[in-house]
């Protein structure tokens, strides 16, 4: 009787991966970490906006825009998550602790980033191939956005030049904010 006692207190206090959204279901490491986290345990519930970045880009001083989103709205169930990629010309070179440093010196980056990955080709980590098969858009350069609402639904795909003070952006996230979880609008 002890045992499945033990058993039934180890399940009901295990993950409910079964429960997890399709396109959180995968584990990254936080930037220069050790141990990967799965997307769910942490971000399940909230309104994200995924973006791949680089450190030598045109489009790097987007890191301030995004981590004055990421403060601004992260108490109301938001959060920016960054993956580093190299895809690009090489704008990401550096190891994952340099790019850990240059965007927390230079930019005062607080939100998640995770490790550096591949976005494109044969070659994407899982979660870019897997939002670029539910958008049909792959990511084309470095800082490309894809938003994801309450429920784990990918719900926007955005370019590089789509800053995060775009005006389009900011009401779709704040839209997805106010909406309860299963009243989503696309």
């Amino acid at each position: 009787m002890r045992n499945l006692l033990f058993v039934l207190l180890l399940l009901a206090s295990a993950p409910a991966w079964s429960e997890c959204a399709e396109a959180l279901d995968f584990s990254y490491r936080p930037l220069a970490g050790k141990q990967p986290v799965h997307l769910c345990e942490q971000y399940q519930g909230k309104v994200l906006l995924v973006v791949n970045t680089a450190s030598k880009c045109g489009y790097t001083p987007q890191y301030e825009g995004l981590e004055a989103l990421h403060a601004r709205l992260s108490d109301r169930g938001f959060a920016v998550l960054g993956f580093p990629s190299n895809d690009f010309m090489g704008q990401e070179p550096g190891t994952e602790a340099e790019i850990k440093e240059f965007c927390t010196l230079t930019y005062g980056v607080k939100f998640p980033m995770f490790e550096k990955v591949s976005v494109r080709g044969n070659d994407a980590t899982q979660i870019y191939a897997y939002l670029a098969k539910q958008t049909g858009q792959k990511p084309g350069w470095n800082f490309h956005k894809y938003l994801i609402d309450r429920d784990g639904k990918v719900v926007g795909s955005y370019g590089s030049k789509t800053t995060p003070e775009d005006a389009a952006l900011l009401a779709k996230i704040d839209a997805l904010l106010s909406a309860a979880p299963e009243e989503q609008a696309d």
